[in-house]
C-alpha cells in the first residue's frame, strides 16, 4: 500500500479523499523546500504528489522515492480525485518511478539517475 506526500500546491480535497480511504498521507506545510520534500519522500518511502515540474527533472531515484506529477487542472477536484484513485487502484510498484497523471490516463518512466 503506497504512502503519499502531498506538495503544498495540491488541492487539499485530494488529501481528504486519500485519508478517507485509510491511506497514509502527509501534507507538507507551505514554504517547505523541495529538497526537504524529496528527503522525506526517500526516507519514509512516500510518493510525492505535486503540480511542480521540478520534481520530474531535478531529483533522481537516489534522492526521491517516487513522483506523481499532476497534469490535471486544479480547479477540477472531481477529475483529480477520480484519476488518482484509478491510478492508486491499478498501479503496482511506485518506487523509482515518475508518473505523469492526466485526466484519463498516465505515463510512467523511471526517475532520472544521478
Amino acid at each position: 500500500m503506497p504512502k503519499f506526500l502531498l506538495d503544498e500546491n495540491v488541492r487539499r480535497e485530494l488529501g481528504t479523499f486519500l485519508k478517507a480511504k485509510n491511506l497514509d498521507v502527509k501534507i507538507v506545510p507551505k514554504t517547505t523546500a523541495d529538497e526537504t520534500i524529496a528527503l522525506i519522500s526517500k526516507k519514509e518511502k512516500r510518493v510525492v504528489i505535486t503540480n511542480d515540474e521540478d520534481f520530474s527533472k531535478r531529483y533522481g531515484r537516489e534522492k526521491i522515492f517516487s513522483v506523481v506529477w499532476l497534469k490535471i487542472a486544479q480547479n477540477d477536484p472531481t477529475t483529480l480525485i477520480r484519476s488518482l484513485n484509478k491510478l492508486r487502484e491499478d498501479f503496482g510498484n511506485f518506487e523509482g518511478k515518475l508518473i505523469t497523471l492526466y485526466p484519463t490516463r498516465w505515463e510512467t518512466s523511471p526517475l532520472i539517475r544521478e
